[in-house]
């Protein structure tokens, strides 16, 4: 995979337009009083860039030559600024102002669990830091090193860590190397008859180990389960050799050292290699949209389809200000799609008693057989119609199967014209489902008031459970003129991440901790929970040289 743009997300040459989407400039111009009709910010050029010498020992750098081989050893400016930070909001901010105050000193990119070793032990012989980098697209700030760190800093990147290794046909369970790539774990697994089935926001530009690094959540988990429900063995090098966690089913050996790897974000080793579930290639997979009068009656849907014993791929739901949002994504239409769009408008309202301004859009996934595809179709529709919902067939589905990567194309989109754009995201039990919508909504608004500035929120739940569900808040605001957008940024999304631990959900759900979370993690897990990974951490890297500074 090449290298994102070291200043926005995806490579070079990629990038959003409104220009064939003629309702979204009227759209965001009513909601924000943006004009988006041209870009009024930029990246500095890169030769802008103000980029520290890097500090590396010739020892270092002659022992991680040996390991990787010298063509795998990178001191390039750019190769060193891309691995210096993820991709949140804040990290573009601060690498479009050229604010670079602490990057790795050094990119290394090993071919094999050998070479990692090699690397580590290289490193840690100098008290050197490692950060281990798969696609770079962590929104936690859980890639960059301390501001104040003095120490050499390696970038290990392990993007040459990409095949699949092996299937076990009987138990289907595949051995993958850490660095692939989502579409090309796809194609070595579609190629076999299999698939993984996790595809979260990031698919293109992101890796199984940082997957399984973050605790990442797929678009598809309803059927598949997220990333800690499909890894089931793992090979993880540390300061005290390779931790090999076996891939049974199940164990009772103590607290699970899986789990503990599980989210760790590099803070205790370098994942190398993973054991996954996978699943044959469905014989039929069809997305279908349906609307829903309001968003309590989609989210109670929501609710009893996970009730119940269909067994859905996909189940999301909008809220208004989402479904409005989505709306006014679509391209450009034809006189009959017009016909079609006006006279279910007039079915909606006029038969159905819809109030268009509150209706939710809706998508439901189905895999499987045709007979399982049709019966669970079947059953979904009558959970459907009875809290006043309607489906409106596969087009819609098919269109968020095309743009379902696009959302952080849309966040560059926005900060070319000085506004930025944020994702945060929870889970709670269905109990509280409406309490938490309502406290963030409450919040998020709040936050656009004190700052009297014009901001939108908007939201959907995006991954169900038996017990229940993420709620995934996005929002946009326009700055107050003249102010520093990343402290009026932070007034907004403290207030969100505030509302979530008070009323009884998650900081995060799926995005991990890193630095952009962990002032919330105590009011998460309590006290002795932080002080148990605390514990963990410094047992396992008394040296503080593996990833220093995130989680805790």
């Amino acid at each position: 995979m090449a290298a994102m743009k070291w200043w926005g997300w995806g490579v070079e040459g990629v990038e959003f337009t409104h220009e064939d989407k003629p309702a979204l400039g009227p759209f965001i111009k009513e909601v924000l009083g943006l004009d988006v009709s041209r870009p009024t910010t930029a990246p500095l050029r890169f030769d802008q860039l103000q980029i520290a010498d890097p500090t590396l020992p010739d020892a270092l750098r002659a022992a991680l030559e040996e390991a990787v081989g010298a063509e795998h050893v990178s001191v390039d400016p750019l190769d060193r600024v891309v691995h210096a930070r993820g991709k949140s909001v804040r990290d573009l901010i601060r690498q479009r102002r050229g604010d670079l105050p602490r990057v790795p000193d050094v990119v290394v990119r090993p071919g094999g669990e050998d070479a990692v070793t090699a690397v580590l032990q290289a490193a840690l012989k100098v008290d050197a830091v490692v950060i281990p980098f798969g696609g770079g697209s962590s929104i936690s700030g859980s890639l960059e090193a301390p501001a104040d760190e003095q120490r050499p800093i390696v970038s290990v990147d392990l993007g040459r860590l990409d095949k699949l290794l092996s299937i076990d046909e009987h138990a289907r369970l595949a051995t993958v190397q850490a660095g692939v790539f989502g579409p090309h774990l796809e194609q070595q697994l579609n190629a076999r008859g299999y698939t993984f089935g996790h595809f979260p926001d990031s698919f293109t530009h992101s890796t199984l180990g940082g997957w399984i690094a973050t605790r990442s959540s797929g678009m598809q988990s309803d059927r598949y389960g997220d990333i800690a429900d499909l890894t089931r063995g793992l090979r993880v090098v540390t300061p005290n050799g390779t931790l090999v966690a076996q891939p049974v089913p199940s164990q009772s050996t103590g607290p699970s050292v899986r789990e503990m790897v599980l989210g760790s974000e590099g803070r205790l080793g370098i994942i190398t290699e993973a054991t996954v579930h996978v699943r044959r290639l469905p014989q039929e997979r069809k997305i279908l949209g349906y609307l829903f009068p309001t968003f309590a009656a989609g989210l109670a849907a929501m609710r009893d389809v996970a009730a119940s014993e269909c067994s859905v791929s996909v189940t999301r739901v909008s809220d208004a200000p989402e479904t409005m949002f989505s709306f006014a994504t679509r391209k450009r239409s034809t006189l009959l799609d017009r016909v079609q769009s006006k006279a279910l408008q007039t079915f909606l309202q006029r038969r159905l008693g819809f109030e268009l301004r509150q209706m939710c859009l809706s998508f439901i996934g189905y895999e499987g057989s045709a007979g399982h595809v049709a019966q669970q179709r079947k059953a979904v529709g009558k959970i459907v119609k009875r809290h006043g919902g309607l489906c409106i067939g596969s087009s819609p589905g098919a269109l968020y199967d095309q743009k379902k990567f696009d959302t952080p194309y849309i966040r560059d989109f926005l900060l070319d014209r000085g506004v930025p754009a944020d994702v945060s995201e929870t889970a709670m039990p269905w109990s509280r489902l409406q309490t938490v919508y309502d406290a963030v909504s409450a919040a998020g608004h709040g936050a656009f008031a004190q700052l009297g500035v014009r901001g939108y929120l908007m939201c959907h739940l995006s991954h169900s459970y038996h017990g229940g569900a993420c709620l995934y808040f996005t929002f946009a605001f326009e700055p107050s003129p003249g102010a520093d957008m990343l402290v009026e940024y932070d007034v907004v999304k403290s207030a969100i991440q505030q509302a979530f631990v008070d009323n009884g959900a998650t900081l995060s759900h799926h995005h991990a901790v890193g630095t952009e979370h962990a002032r919330w993690l105590e009011q998460d897990i309590s006290a002795p929970g932080v002080a148990m990974l605390e514990a963990l951490f410094s047992g396992t890297d008394p040296g503080r040289n593996l990833n220093p500074g995130k989680i805790v």
